[in-house]
């Protein structure tokens, strides 16, 4: 009878079933089988795999024991005691091998680096990328390629059944230890549990983690939670590496799925936190503090570019809902382009929102009335001076009901100023009558506030505090430049930064900063004439000068309202670095620069209406120092 393929495939495996059961225990079949897999590892990723044996357990279950695996020449990454892969018996033959359950004692994975190397280099290495253009003249990652081996990887990586005791993950980096003791890790019908004790430089803490993976689906479900619910769990390794403290009492992770489709790799699903507090230096110098936030995502990989879409993204921060659009690119330069859009919101929800800790002044601050909120930001790294930088807050019937930790009009009476030096007290003195130096805006020469205003911010008596243009041109600067060049800041800014605000360079400081300039010019809780009266009698103009009548008196031995012109224009040529006006001296005589700035000033204050044609021609920019800083020219 002519035997059919179908017929003569089911005889070669009973034949070597036959064999299996005649051979003892299947160990030199099974050997004979994986060991070319093994070698095929070992070559693509430069690593050692050794074993004391391979054993087959049953019909379907691989046994390893004393497993190692190694980067060659280096120290090894992972060993275990004893480990049971459980596949099908058909996949030994197929060599396509489904792992159903495994099963590890004693297995410890060991992340080791130290002087610029480690033992988990090959981790990062890259492959080639087979769906990359062949005829691209320049370098692309394929992120669609690479966000589907990452997510491929994430769900085999955890069998639909496990049961490992004794783990233990370590990460050593010179004088940095973190470990992961799990007692016992169980996954039961792709349903996960493991309870894990964290200890970072030694401090330590416990905490579950909990959840389902389905492999098919690639469906993921990730709780991680304190076991003590008096205590918070420390995100491990972020202190270490980035110098921020994460804690929270609960972190939820959903993926509900991806699909791919015309190289579009599409992840979406849920993410939230519970009492989450975070610390960096960078961020604010106080911890931050958020009750609940939530994120419902749908992300969009490409080729080259990742795609937050605000149709389908909503993120909450306790009462507080946007939807956030995000798209990153990278052809031979990166492009991001932002945005955020929000109607008719209400105040009363916007503020009890912010997350504590964020902006000292203004918390438990009450407001009553709708908001709008407009940002727009297109950046693209080939042509940075077309940055486009938007950023508007509007408000409808909007009222202050209760003010925060500060009074907000503390500007309209009298007042204590404390100045700091790298927080460091260094001068205090009241704003007011009471202080024999404090002079009032009448009182001051009429130039004075027309060069300070040519000098720092000319729209100053008619802006609302913040000019989108100006920081939009620090914007650019600063990525030209690749640090903080420029800041753009207008004399509101520098106000509010010297009464309400630390000498703290922070995210929160600028972002309060904004809020507070933004809340008093809005419900005009002080006069434009008594904002510029408090900041010239605060702004520092030289090594402990502070305020004009000190200035005044320490450059030109004068009182502030018989200042000329020409000293009007350079006092307000050395606002911007006070502590640095000796060099803008060759000896006693002034340099060159000022006389250039000065036609300039004086050219500007006539077309703005500020001085006469006859007062720009008779101002005279020759200034002569008589004040005590004459003797500080002399000095070497």
């Amino acid at each position: 009878m002519k035997l059919t393929y179908h017929t003569f495939r089911i005889t070669i495996i009973v034949v070597l079933f036959l064999i299996l059961m005649i051979s003892k225990s299947g160990d030199i079949f099974v050997w004979y089988l994986i060991k070319p897999e093994i070698r095929a590892i070992e070559e693509q990723h430069d690593l050692s795999i050794r074993y004391k044996a391979i054993l087959l357990k049953g019909f379907h279950t691989i046994q390893l024991k004393g497993l190692t695996i190694a980067a060659n020449h280096s120290e090894p990454l992972l060993h275990a005691a004893s480990f049971n892969i459980q596949v099908k018996l058909k996949d030994l033959f197929t060599k396509k091998i489904e792992i159903k359950d495994v099963e590890a004692n004693k297995l410890n994975i060991d992340f080791i680096k130290h002087n610029g190397s480690s033992n988990f280099d090959f981790i990062y290495r890259q492959y080639d990328n087979p769906f990359a253009e062949e005829t691209s003249s320049f370098d692309i990652r394929n992120y669609t390629f690479q966000a589907e081996r990452i997510l491929k990887s994430v769900f085999k990586f955890l069998p639909p059944n496990a049961s490992v005791k004794n783990m233990r993950v370590c990460y050593n980096s010179d004088n940095n230890e973190l470990t992961l003791d799990i007692p016992k890790l169980t996954i039961d019908n792709n349903n996960f549990h493991a309870e894990i004790k964290s200890r970072e430089n030694k401090v330590e803490s416990e905490w579950v983690c909990s959840g389902t993976v389905q492999d098919k689906e690639q469906k993921l479900n990730i709780r991680l939670y304190t076991k003590d619910q008096s205590k918070k769990i420390a995100l491990p390794f972020f202190e270490y590496k980035w110098g921020a403290t994460i804690l929270f009492d609960t972190l939820a992770l959903e993926l509900n799925g991806s699909i791919k489709h015309a190289d579009i790799q599409t992840i979406q699903g849920k993410a939230g936190v519970k009492g989450l507090a975070l610390y960096h230096d960078l961020l604010s110098p106080d911890t931050i503090l958020l009750e609940r936030g939530f994120v419902n995502y749908k992300v969009d990989i490409g080729k080259n570019f990742l795609l937050i879409d605000s149709a389908k993204t909503s993120v909450y921060l306790n009462k507080l809902k946007v939807n956030p659009y995000i798209r990153i690119e990278k052809n031979k330069d990166w492009h991001v382009r932002a945005a955020l859009d929000k109607n008719d919101f209400p105040a009363s929800d916007f503020f009890p929102s912010i997350p504590r800790g964020m902006f000292h002044n203004i918390e438990g601050l009450k407001a009553e009335g709708m908001l709008t909120y407009h940002f727009l930001l297109d950046v693209d790294m080939a042509k940075v001076d077309n940055l486009v930088f938007e950023s508007t807050l509007h408000s409808n019937n909007f009222h202050i009901l209760q003010y925060g930790n500060t009074d907000l009009r503390k500007m309209n009476g009298p007042f204590t100023l404390t100045i700091y030096e790298k927080e460091t007290p260094v001068r205090t003195f009241t704003l007011g009558y009471d202080n024999p130096d404090f002079c009032s805006y009448r009182s001051i020469s009429r130039y004075l506030p027309y060069a300070i205003m040519h000098a720092e911010d000319a729209g100053f008596m008619y802006h609302r505090g913040f000019i989108p243009d100006a920081f939009r041109r620090s914007l650019v600067e600063d990525i030209k430049e690749r640090r903080f060049a420029r800041g753009g800041s207008t004399l509101s800014m520098q106000l509010v930064k010297n009464v309400f605000l630390s000498r703290n360079k922070t995210i929160a400081r600028k972002l309060e900063e904004i809020m507070i300039v933004w809340l008093i010019e809005t419900c005009r809780l002080t006069s434009k004439e008594r904002m510029f009266e408090v900041y010239m009698n605060v702004i520092e103009w030289g090594p402990n000068v502070y305020g004009v009548t000190e200035a005044s008196r320490f450059y030109f031995a004068k009182e502030p309202s018989a200042l000329t012109l020409g000293e009007c224009v350079f006092l307000g040529y050395i606002i911007s670095s006070p502590k640095t006006v000796r060099y803008h001296f060759n000896g006693t005589q002034i340099k060159p620069a000022f006389y250039a700035f000065y036609r300039d000033a004086v050219k500007r204050m006539r077309q703005r209406g500020w001085i006469s044609p006859a007062e720009e021609l008779s101002g005279n920019p020759n200034i002569y120092i008589k004040g005590p800083f004459m003797e500080k020219l002399f000095v070497r």
